[in-house]
């Protein structure tokens, strides 16, 4: 019997430490896009577009 209740305590702290792991998991996540698209809009905000000369093959920012 007291096999049983060890086997039955082990698969309860199992199943706690599961949706534990789940919950962490999912919240790493959404920092880490929360993170990565702050990033990307970081990176295109100073972004100055280039255009090349055709008689020289320069490129230069773009004007006007």
């Amino acid at each position: 019997m007291p096999q049983l209740l060890i086997l039955i305590a082990a698969g309860a702290g199992a199943l706690l430490a599961r949706g534990w792991y789940r919950r962490e998991r999912a919240r790493i996540a959404a920092e880490l896009a929360r993170a990565r698209q702050a990033m990307e809009r970081r990176e295109g905000e100073g972004m100055v577009r280039l255009e090349r000369d055709p008689a020289t093959g320069v490129y230069s920012p773009k004007r006007g």
